[in-house]
């Protein structure tokens, strides 16, 4: 059950409700939202319409609203007010415009570091993603650079204006990591580290959700409830590709997710094409998919040169690629009604 609360309520009037449905017996979240305090109301089962007219009653209670999903803060249920998530002073995430966020799969070095973001940024790109800690599925894959990976970023950052989008991989990494990350990413690998997104959600800074291997997308809001319940607002999902039985890419991209997750839940999400297939060829394609689908960004994994990369070179593309891929992106999102947040172009020299 969600009860929201009245603009004018006082913190005395609120703590009076909040005291109430504890002394009931139920235990609450708290949610400050941009515009509104949300009291979730956990563990009610019975008695529902009760309820209801008792905290109704109070006034500084501005409606109570059932709510049937298992995930109470993240449902589309509790509001039908869209989730915008701001990223330092120019990027807001989810209010109509689309964002792309573009970079190497991981920080291999400052030159190519510093040159990739200078790129994507004269592209139109408006976040720079590179990963400094890196989840290998061999033990003997390159596993990142660490704090000099973030120190790289933090440069690229302070040349270019770009906010870092980086993964945390480990509790005992959040401290170093939140000094620099302007969005704290959780890879599909760690979407169910139950103590990772409870030491996220004490951040306070925007956090980008990947779906899991093989979640279904419930088990992917539970785990961003994690971070909501626990007093994180900003959160941001990621539809990255799940494992299905085919092996012509290296994951499926539920592109259905999109409109589904839309109706589900009012966080924004965004796509990546570039895990979801796995191959340079399909990026562009599916990345133009997914804003027609209804997607507020992509992200893309861009490489001065795919063939020598450390990582994932082969769902990397080039430099004239990403600029060839923005401009087949510019047309689709403005024929869905949400431009480009950037609309640089650029003139690639023969």
């Amino acid at each position: 059950m969600i009860v929201v609360i009245k603009r004018t309520a006082t913190p005395e009037q609120t703590q009076d409700i909040v005291d109430k449905i504890v002394a009931m017996g139920y235990a609450v979240n708290v949610s400050q939202g941009a515009e509104r305090l949300i009291i979730g109301v956990l563990g009610v089962r019975e008695n529902k319409d009760m309820l209801a007219a008792q905290l109704g009653g109070f006034a500084a209670v501005e409606r109570v609203m059932p709510v049937s999903k298992s995930y109470k803060l993240v449902s589309r249920e509790g509001t039908q007010t869209d989730t915008v998530v701001r990223v330092g002073q120019a990027v807001e995430i989810g209010g109509g415009l689309v964002h792309v966020i573009a970079g190497p799969c991981t920080v291999e070095g400052r030159d190519m570091l510093v040159e990739t973001a200078h790129w994507v940024k004269r592209c139109g790109a408006t976040l720079l993603r590179g990963g400094a800690y890196k989840p290998s599925t061999s033990p003997y894959s390159f596993q990142g650079m660490g704090k000099e990976g973030l120190e790289i970023l933090a440069e690229a950052r302070a040349q270019t204006g770009l906010p870092i989008v980086t993964e945390v991989l480990d509790p005992r990494d959040m401290e170093i990591v939140h000094q620099y990350a302007d969005v704290l990413q959780i890879g599909a690998r760690n979407m169910q580290n139950f103590n990772l997104l409870k030491e996220v959600a004490k951040a306070r800074k925007p956090v980008m959700l990947k779906r899991g291997l093989s979640a279904t997308i419930e088990e992917w809001l539970l785990a961003a409830e994690y971070i909501y319940s626990g007093g994180n607002h900003d959160v941001i999902l990621c539809e990255r590709g799940i494992r299905t039985f085919e092996t012509s890419t290296r994951n499926t991209l539920d592109l259905s997710a999109v409109p589904v997750v839309k109706a589900l839940t009012h966080l924004p999400i965004i796509v990546d094409p570039s895990h979801g297939t796995g191959k340079w060829d399909l990026v562009t394609p599916m990345a133009r998919a997914g804003v027609a689908a209804g997607a507020d960004g992509v992200m893309i994994e861009v490489h001065p040169k795919p063939g020598d990369a450390l990582k994932d070179g082969f769902e990397s593309l080039t430099f004239e690629r990403f600029a060839a891929m923005m401009e087949q992106v510019r047309p689709v999102a403005r024929a869905v009604g949400r431009p480009v947040a950037s609309d640089a172009s650029i003139t690639i020299e023969a």
